[in-house]
């Protein structure tokens, strides 16, 4: 009633005698509502102390616990053509198990005997380095041999210089020998004329005297040709000396600059047959690559290049295969905020996309469908997203992952914090605050014993 007329109606009419009225106004309904109303404040209240887990709710999938064991592509390090295939999408392949067969597009490998000429192109360089290696024995042998007979003639020439000098010394004594003969046949001569002409010798002693004297003359000029023939021989065997010094060295040093241009040719042979090694071994490597094998055990999950006679560029991507066995993990992100609440080792409750939960945030005890998780890395750097990745593994502690989960199928988390009253849970969501930051007690002990 708004109570806008002077005659109020709720003085003069009276709702007693009606069936409704006793029904609505019953004095009995009012006092169990009011027992309700009260019993229902008093639970909520005591409700606001209860017990509430923290926690960071996030989205990721399922992945593998190691980079080996992740769905990787198949490559080909080479240009080819695709001319077999030996599996199809599907298949279980062993390590090592051919996939697909592919030919050479590059004309300077399009020989088919690529690999035996080259075998063939070592050989005969080999044998050239054993050819050089022979000629430079040879030569060094021939050197020694120079360099012995250098010193033979060297000594030959040393021993006729010593005999020259020798006769030199020889012919000089005989010259002063020839001088002192001179000049006592002068002499003589000079008295027997005296006394000839005293009347004392007779004309043919003078004569006798007088041939003498000749003699001696011949004899001396006879004598300084010998000293002079000797030193002639000394210069000559001095000549002779350096002429044997300066042939031999000419034909030391020829056989010398033989001798290195047939080592710098067997050298250069040698790198030419090292460089041919390198390309027989890059040939037959190349013809294995012609054989795509699988890496590793596991399955082929999609053919990316088809067909027969289909050409590709070397890294370009030709078959997905998944490997058959792994640890499974789940690959979460978190918002850059909670990001310090994150740490190694701690739990996390998993709910994996078509497996039915029933998911109580705060009281992990009582969720029904969630697996258990344990963080083992946290990544430093920012993803694309705009979050932080987090690698969760499986808890030891709990019951085991199902069995029929598979790579890529998403996941939901709830990663658990420090457990608080639900008013103050109520309030921090109210307010918009973040979860407490806290540390691990292995941080803080450690913290403490710094």
């Amino acid at each position: 009633m708004l109570n806008i007329s002077n005659n109020p109606l709720n003085k003069t009419v009276h709702l007693t005698g009606f069936k409704s009225t006793s029904k609505v106004f019953h004095q009995r309904h009012y006092k169990h509502f009011n027992r309700f109303l009260l019993a229902s404040a008093l639970f909520g209240f005591v409700a606001l102390f209860l017990p509430w887990t923290q926690n960071i709710r996030a989205k990721g999938y399922l992945t593998t616990l190691k980079p080996d064991q992740r769905p990787q592509t198949i490559q080909s390090p080479i240009p080819g053509r695709i001319e077999k295939w030996y599996v199809q999408e599907g298949d279980f392949v062993q390590k090592g198990d051919t996939i697909l067969f592919i030919s050479e597009i590059k004309n300077e490998y399009f020989d088919p005997k690529l690999v035996e000429r080259t075998g063939q192109q070592i050989k005969a360089k080999s044998m050239s380095v054993e050819s050089y290696e022979g000629k430079v024995k040879v030569l060094n042998n021939q050197i020694n041999a120079l360099v012995n007979e250098r010193r033979l003639k060297l000594e030959q020439a040393k021993n006729k210089l010593k005999q020259s000098r020798l006769k030199v010394q020889s012919d000089s004594i005989d010259l002063e020998a020839a001088k002192t003969n001179i000049l006592i046949a002068e002499r003589q001569f000079d008295r027997t004329e005296q006394l000839q002409e005293e009347g004392l010798k007779a004309m043919t002693d003078v004569e006798e005297k007088r041939l003498k004297l000749q003699e001696a003359q011949a004899k001396l000029v006879s004598q300084e040709n010998k000293l002079l023939t000797a030193r002639n021989e000394v210069l000559n065997a001095e000549m002779e000396i350096n002429r044997v010094q300066a042939e031999y060295t000419d034909k030391i040093s020829k056989a010398q600059s033989d001798m290195y241009t047939a080592r710098s040719n067997q050298f250069d042979s040698e790198a030419q047959v090292t460089k041919l090694e390198n390309e027989y071994a890059n040939y037959s490597m190349r013809n294995d690559l012609y054989y795509i094998r699988s890496p590793q055990t596991g399955y082929i999950n999609k053919a990316l290049q088809g067909g027969i006679g289909e050409t590709f560029k070397e890294g370009d991507r030709l078959v997905g295969i998944m490997p058959a066995d792994y640890d499974m993990a789940v690959e979460t992100f978190i918002e850059p905020l909670d990001l310090p609440l994150v740490h190694v080792g701690e739990k996390v409750r998993i709910q994996f996309d078509g497996w039915p939960a029933i998911v109580f945030s705060g009281w992990p005890n009582v969720s029904y469908g969630t697996y258990g998780g344990k963080v083992v890395a946290v990544e430093t750097f920012i993803s694309d997203n705009g979050k932080y990745r987090v690698l969760l593994a499986p808890d030891p502690d709990d019951h085991p992952w199902p069995k029929d989960i598979r790579v890529g199928s998403g996941a939901n988390t709830i990663a658990l914090l420090e457990d608080v009253p639900i008013w103050y849970e109520i309030w921090r969501q109210l307010n918009g605050f973040p979860p407490n930051y806290y540390q691990p007690e292995k941080n803080m002990a450690k913290s403490n014993k710094k």
